[in-house]
Formats: C-alpha cells, structure tokens, sequence
C-alpha cells in the first residue's frame, strides 16, 4: 500500500484483521515520509491499538511527536451509530487544516469501517459519506484508506461502499468517484448485469448540477450498453436535469443517438 498521493481513497477489502493491520501500517508509513500527519482508527481501546501501531518501523518516534495519532472506533461512536455524512466530512476538514497548520503536507486516516456500515441505515448513510469525502479529498490534501470485513458484511455491501471509491481491491464492475475539481467520474464498464448497484450509487452520491446538467468524466469507462444510458436517462429526469456523458469509448455516442433517451447527452472526450 505504497506509492498513493495525497488525495488518494482506497477501500480495502479483507477476510483477516491481520491483511487489514498489514496494509493499514504501509499506508501509514508512507504517508510519514511523505510528511503528513497520520491517523490509525480501528475498533478497540487506544492503548491495545496504539501498541500495535508502535511495533511499526518509525511509528514510535511519530506517535510521540504527534505526527501520528491513534482513535478508538468504540469510543468515537456509539454501537449502531449512523454517520451523518456533512458532520464527517467537517471532521477531517478540521484535523486536515490542523495537520497543515502543525507543518504537515497534509492528513493521512487508515480507518477500519465495519461497525459503521452493519444496518442498511448505515450503510446508505455512510456510502453517501463515502462518495462527498471523496470530493472533498480532490481539492485537499487529505487520503484515506478504508477497510471494510468481507467475513461480517458480505459481498453486496462490499460492492456498494467499493464502487465509491476510485481504487478498490474488490471486484466490481464500476466506480462512481470524484475527478480533481470535484468532477463526478465513472470508471469500468456499466451493463444490465451492474444497473442495479448503478442505480443504487447514483442515489447515494447525490450528484450536483451545474448550470442546469450533471457532467460526468467517462474518460476510464470502458464499455457501456443501453441499460446504463438507460439508467441515466431516469437519473437525469428524478433530477430534473440533462445529463451529460463524456467518454472515449467509441460505441457510447452513436448508441445514445439509436436510443434517442430523453434527459442525456453523449459527447466525445
């Protein structure tokens, strides 16, 4: 988990806390010679993670000087708790702007999620916290990876928070991410097999219009068929705006112009 930038998210799925621990320190070591501030939040009490944590090459030194910080889950939130998406982004803005008054380049958080996305209240919550984080991280210098158990949450709630992120390590056909500027992004291929997840991340992202029509970057798509044009023409009418598609993928705009689909717009990238 080396070599990320200082805007990178990564959902991280794992079937051992041990694979989890393993990527969350390299992650957090490399943002250290990168010169941020890091952060370790995972369930369990401070002083048990905090000793994990200082067994890491450099980490001792770092947790004394506060480079690098330790937070509970469990005492952060209550059990069951449902994140409210705007509040959580406010949180990181603030320890972002700190760890950059401090003399840091930025905010590096590996965060094992789990607990926080085992109701579907919570999990609708945090996926939409999951896509405005991201388009925080665009225009800041802040980069997450979150770990999420595949054992306790299963492979349909592991697509629904991976899709959301622009890097994964879990298979799903799409991401619905933010492009620098905050630009709504898709990546993959969208079919009839992945409408409904489609369906499911365009909901929870929420997308925002400007100047009347919804711009997305399909510069990583590579393939999409009538159901995910399809999709986007109902998108664009619950929005009450236009939609518009810009993709290199050769296929998309005469198939749009066959579809004659009210509400989108395919243009050349």
């Amino acid at each position: 988990m080396r070599g990320l930038g200082a805007h990178d998210h990564v959902c991280w799925q794992y079937d051992t806390p041990e694979d989890f621990r393993a990527r969350a320190h390299e992650f957090l070591v490399d943002g250290l010679a990168e010169g941020y501030r890091v952060w370790y939040t995972a369930p369990g009490d401070v002083r048990t993670l905090t000793e994990e944590l200082r067994e890491v090459d450099g980490m001792d030194q770092a947790l004394r000087s506060g480079a690098a910080q330790v937070a509970s889950l469990d005492a952060t939130y209550a059990v069951g708790a449902v994140v409210r998406p705007q509040d959580q982004v406010a949180s990181y803005a603030v320890a972002t702007d700190q760890a950059l008054a401090d003399g840091f380049a930025g905010l590096r958080v590996a965060a094992e999620a789990t607990q926080l996305v085992l109701t579907g209240e919570q999990l609708d919550s945090f996926t939409r916290y999951e896509h405005l984080i991201d388009r925080y991280m665009t225009e800041r210098p802040f980069s997450a990876l979150c770990g999420y158990d595949r054992t306790r949450l299963g492979d349909a709630a592991i697509a629904q928070l991976a899709c959301l992120h622009p890097s994964t390590n879990a298979a799903v056909d799409f991401r619905l991410y933010a492009a620098p500027g905050a630009v709504p992004a898709l990546a993959g291929e969208l079919d009839l097999f992945s409408d409904d997840l489609f369906a499911l991340a365009l909901e929870r992202a929420h997308l925002e219009a400007v100047g009347g029509q919804v711009v997305l970057d399909g510069t990583r798509l590579t393939f999409v068929d009538h159901a995910g044009l399809v999709r986007l023409s109902r998108h664009a009418a619950d929005l009450g705006v236009d939609v518009v598609l810009r993709t290199s993928w050769p296929g998309a705009p005469r198939l749009a112009e066959l579809l004659g689909l009210p509400g989108v717009r395919v243009e050349a990238a």
